[in-house]
């Protein structure tokens, strides 16, 4: 594969704060249109990197590079032009309780740009739109709830059709569905409007699902940079301690286990087995994306969650396992069934998910549309017979091939299919 050239990057940067290294010789590289998360424990500096991107902080020692060439040797037109690039989501969105949501959002085109009242009308008004937020665009901060305060800061953020969008733990304090809805937002919306993300966060595993690249920032240097896949099968000892110290890792939203621990329990699996016997993998599906575009990112994540809390119950019992590999590719492990046991389990698994799991979705989602509006969900599943020299990869790709639909829910009847 042809190597990819750096669209922001770090050679050597340290930074220092009354005689203390926050960042020690950090060599780093951000590549465009991917989504990049800076992961790590608190006080270690995430926030002091991102600042430094951005150019509120600039380092002690050491290069940044934006298309490679140094921004210190940046002419002041280059160096506006660079700024104007980046766009920033606060912590704690930073919005003014005296403005509405319409003005919040048109501050930075208001003082950044020389647009006039109708350009800027149009601009904001489109986001808007596109975040969901028309019925609450002339109310002020104060009157809404958390999830759409972040709403408000995502659109402005993304007002000035910015190439590079840094956010700054865009997910506290929220709960597990609303946590996925934003870093939902953020994947949905780097497709649509083809930015960089950067993000620091603490919310782990669910950010892993939406990153094209982790960055494991240790003790001042950068311990990991790469995929998420690269770096759980790594033997690394900061990797290793990394996520050793992080309590509780489990999907959230699904309350499935975290990828690390799926990859574990998969691996003693074979370790513990003095032959070697088949066992049974099914692989769930649904279509995100879809789901999102008819009915809105909360009521795609509630799928996903009453789709991952049955399989917890109802493989679980049975000894099966199960980790979201994927935002929409949930894969069960059933250690003690062969293949037609398999999928006779799945066909009552499909009918309970139908009429029990499922409806609350149909209900939500009718309540959520025009009366003349009709949309499908679709939940698929696949099987496969699982050998002791299979990779996960090789699981997932067999599974995937063999997907059947095994239930739907629609604006009409209830259907259920044979898996």
């Amino acid at each position: 594969m042809e190597k990819e050239t750096a669209f922001i990057e770090f050679r050597d940067v340290t930074k220092r704060f009354n005689g203390l290294t926050v960042l020690d010789r950090v060599n780093l590289q951000i590549y465009e249109g991917h989504i990049t998360t800076i992961i790590g424990k608190s006080g270690v500096g995430k926030s002091v990197l991102l600042k430094h991107i951005i150019g509120l902080l600039s380092p002690d020692e050491g290069t940044i590079l934006f298309n490679r060439k140094p921004v210190h040797q940046m002419k002041k037109n280059e160096w506006d032009s660079y700024r104007s690039r980046i766009s920033y989501m606060f912590q704690n969105n930073a919005l003014f309780d005296s403005m509405t949501v319409f003005d919040n959002i048109a501050m930075p085109l208001r003082q950044t740009t020389n647009l006039g009242k109708k350009e800027i009308k149009k601009k904001v008004m489109n986001r808007i739109e596109q975040t969901e937020l028309t019925e609450v665009a002339f109310r002020y901060p104060s009157e809404l709830s958390g999830g759409m305060q972040k709403r408000v800061a995502l659109a402005r953020a993304l007002v000035t059709d910015p190439k590079i969008v840094l956010f700054d733990e865009p997910t506290t304090g929220q709960d597990p569905i609303r946590k996925n809805v934003i870093l939902s937002m953020i994947a949905q919306y780097k497709r649509k409007f083809g930015f960089t993300a950067v993000i620091i966060s603490h919310d782990i595993p669910d950010v892993f699902f939406i990153s094209d690249r982790i960055l494991l920032l240790w003790e001042g240097k950068i311990g990991f940079q790469g995929p998420y896949e690269e770096a759980i099968k790594m033997k690394h000892p900061l990797i290793d301690e990394f996520f050793d110290s992080l309590e509780g890792l489990q999907d959230e939203l699904t309350g499935l286990l975290s990828k690390q621990m799926f990859r574990s329990r998969y691996t003693t699996i074979w370790e513990r087995r003095l032959i070697d016997t088949s066992i049974t993998a099914i692989l769930f599906s649904v279509e995100l994306d879809l789901i999102t575009e008819a009915l809105g990112a909360r009521a795609a994540l509630e799928v996903v969650k009453s789709l991952g809390e049955y399989i917890n119950v109802h493989l679980g019992a049975l000894g099966g396992f199960s980790a979201r590999q994927s935002r929409d590719h949930i894969l069960t492990i059933l250690p003690y069934a062969e293949l037609n046991e398999a999928r006779q389990l799945l066909n009552n698994f499909a009918k309970g998910l139908q009429h029990r799991a499922l409806l609350d979705i149909q209900t939500t989602a009718r309540a959520k549309i025009d009366a003349s509006q009709c949309f499908e969900i679709y939940v698929y599943a696949g099987t496969t017979e699982v050998k002791s020299n299979d990779s996960l990869d090789d699981i997932i790709n067999r599974a995937k091939a063999n997907q059947s639909i095994i239930a739907t829910v629609t604006c009409e009847l209830p259907e259920v299919r044979a898996a």
